[in-house]
C-alpha cells in the first residue's frame, strides 16, 4: 500500500510531516493497493482509495439500487443521485470535522486512471489520543466475490495504524450482525480476530452482533504495513 496526495491549490504547500508528530489526515489523501493474486486463477485489480467527491453520486446510487441484499440496520437510504449527493456531503463534512474518514474504492485502469466504483471503506471515531476506532465497508454488487473488500480493508487498516498509532490508537473494531456471514469472512481474511458477541439492541440492531478486533503492530517506530 502506498499513500500519495494530490496537488493543493496554488500557493498552498503540500502536506509534510516529521516522524512521530501528530498528523491530521488530508481530504486529498490517496491510498493505492496493487494487483494481487486471490486464487491460482484469479486476481483482484489495482485499487485506489480516495475521499468521496460529488461526481461519485450517480455511481453510488446505482450500486445501492442494484443491491439484491437487505440493507443492514442503520444503513443510509440511497435510491437516487440526490440522496447519494446528500450522503457524500455528510462524508465530506465528517472528514473536515475529523469524526470519520470515508474512502471511495475504485478500480485502477492500466493507464493509472480511475475506473469503476467498487466499494466504500470508512474509519470512524479515530480522534487523536483515542485507543480504539471502528472500521466499516460496503461493496458494490458487481464487485462481490472478487476479493475487493479484504484488500480495501487491509489498505485502510494499514493507513489507520500508520496515521493514528503514534497518537495512541491500539486497536480497530469491526462489527456486524451474526447473520452477515460475508462480513465474518472478510474479518477473518484481514486478521480481525473474533472478540465477543453483542446482545441484540432493537430496533436498530435486532440480532446479536460479532465484534472483531485488529491490533496495532508492535514495532518500534510506528505501524508497519500489514500482509499483502
Amino acid at each position: 500500500m502506498t499513500t500519495s496526495h494530490t496537488p493543493g491549490t496554488p500557493g498552498t504547500p503540500g502536506e509534510t510531516h516529521t516522524p512521530g508528530e501528530t498528523r491530521t489526515p488530508c481530504p486529498t489523501t490517496v491510498l493505492r493497493c496493487p494487483v494481487a493474486t486471490v486464487t491460482a486463477t484469479a486476481t483482484t485489480p489495482a485499487l485506489l482509495l480516495r475521499s468521496w467527491r460529488e461526481d461519485d453520486a450517480a455511481a453510488l446510487a446505482e450500486g445501492h439500487r442494484d443491491d439484491p441484499t437487505e440493507a443492514p440496520p442503520g444503513a443510509p437510504t440511497i435510491r437516487n443521485e440526490t440522496e447519494g449527493l446528500r450522503w457524500i456531503h455528510l462524508q465530506q463534512q465528517a472528514w473536515t470535522a475529523g469524526t470519520r474518514y470515508a474512502f471511495a474504492v475504485l478500480e485502477t485502469r492500466p493507464d493509472d486512471s480511475e475506473g469503476a466504483l467498487l466499494a466504500h471503506v470508512v474509519l470512524k471515531d479515530a480522534a487523536p489520543g483515542s485507543s480504539s476506532a471502528e472500521v466499516g465497508y460496503w461493496t458494490a454488487p458487481r464487485a462481490r466475490g472478487r476479493g475487493i473488500a479484504p484488500r480495501a480493508l487491509e489498505t485502510l487498516t494499514t493507513w489507520a495504524f500508520t496515521t493514528f498509532a503514534p497518537t495512541g490508537l491500539t486497536h480497530l473494531n469491526l462489527l456486524h450482525q451474526v447473520t452477515n456471514l460475508a462480513s465474518c469472512r472478510v474479518a477473518q481474511k484481514t486478521d480481525y480476530a473474533y472478540s465477543h458477541t453483542l446482545p441484540p439492541c432493537p430496533p436498530m440492531y435486532p440480532q446479536e452482533g460479532h465484534v472483531h478486533v485488529a491490533r496495532a503492530p508492535a514495532r518500534p517506530g510506528g505501524a508497519q504495513p500489514r500482509r499483502a
